[in-house]
């Protein structure tokens, strides 16, 4: 593999079927992207591995859906990583790449740098939204922390809200070719199988407390064609999923040649957020002008920084709040 098509390939969401078992997917490879997400903070290794299955996990949803604006997932627990946030922006215009961005909150006191990533984030929820912006009514489904990756957590979301059976392989982790510096890279596959027909679910599922599993709302035909993908997908290696060695059109091809595998436009995808004084301004509009008094440095402004970003602002007081002076603004 040439180096152009390394370049290609990275930072993009590359959407395939298989004709014959009646499977859509998504394969994606992070790397650019992903680094300069996590270059934003100075993360803990433990935290940058969640953030960047996070990262890889919301490149492969977003994808799937069509957004007028933003996908987000959420994941919250009462462990000492509390909260991984990624934003999803769809593209504005044809041909343009959509943005992720990426967030951290973390107890550095209590994180136990040993321990497995995910057993960091304890008890808590895993929340995908979707938000198409003005004059909609933003869609919120969350599923519990379980089943032992961030991975798990989507399938189950995807099974208990959705009732679409879904899987991932996904790889990540540091690493280094020849004439780079030591980075984070990422790749996975994302398959779910399309029912034929509508089935009756039960309220209870056969997964972690009673959680609704992929055996659950398939049957027949379904049901064979899923575990056929399944076992093809287990056999994907770490290499083949991150690259840059392997193109995601040679593992389709190992993958699933007997199956129809058809591919469709890839869609980049690069760091980006959306903050702007503009949106701190509005975010602030609901405040009086004794708020921001209390808000206001002993300089005599009021600042903000972006979490996602570091992107820093200033304010004069008197242009903020919905008392502000609009002649200040």
């Amino acid at each position: 593999m040439n180096i152009g098509s390394k370049i290609a390939w990275d930072d993009t969401v590359l959407p395939f079927q298989l004709d014959r078992t009646d499977t859509r997917g998504r394969i994606a490879r992070l790397d650019g992207l992903l680094q300069q997400a996590l270059s934003q903070h100075d993360y803990p290794t433990l935290i940058e591995a969640l953030v960047a299955e996070t990262t890889l996990l919301t490149a492969l949803i977003g994808q799937t859906i069509k957004l007028r604006w933003k996908l987000s997932i959420q994941i919250r627990g009462d462990g000492p990583a509390r909260l991984i946030a990624t934003d999803y922006y769809g593209p504005t215009d044809a041909g343009a790449p959509a943005r992720i961005r990426a967030y951290a909150s973390f107890d550095k006191e209590r994180l136990d740098t040993s321990a497995d990533p995910f057993s960091q984030i304890g008890k808590g929820y895993f929340a995908i939204l979707i938000d198409q912006g003005e004059g909609t009514i933003p869609y919120q489904g969350i599923t519990p922390i379980s089943g032992g990756s961030l991975s798990a957590c989507a399938e189950t979301y995807f099974a208990q809200s959705e009732q679409l059976p879904t899987r991932f392989a996904l790889s990540f982790g540091q690493t280094q070719s020849p004439g780079e510096d030591l980075h984070w890279r990422a790749g996975g596959i994302m398959v779910q199988q399309m029912p034929k027909s509508s089935l009756s679910v039960a309220d209870e599922g056969s997964g972690e407390d009673g959680l609704l599993t992929p055996a659950d709302v398939l049957d027949g035909d379904d049901a064979e064609n899923w575990n056929h993908v399944n076992v093809l997908l287990e056999t994907a290696e770490d290499i083949e999923l991150i690259g840059p060695t392997v193109q995601p059109t040679d593992l389709l091809v190992r993958l699933f040649h007997q199956d129809g595998p058809r591919v469709f436009d890839a869609q980049p995808i690069e760091f980006g957020c959306s903050c702007s004084a503009d949106r701190v301004r509005q975010s602030l509009s609901i405040y009086s002008a004794r708020d921001i008094a209390h808000m206001t440095t002993e300089e005599g402004i009021v600042t903000a920084d972006c979490q996602f970003c570091g992107a820093h602002y200033e304010f004069d007081p008197k242009t903020l709040g919905f008392e502000a002076d609009e002649n200040d603004n």
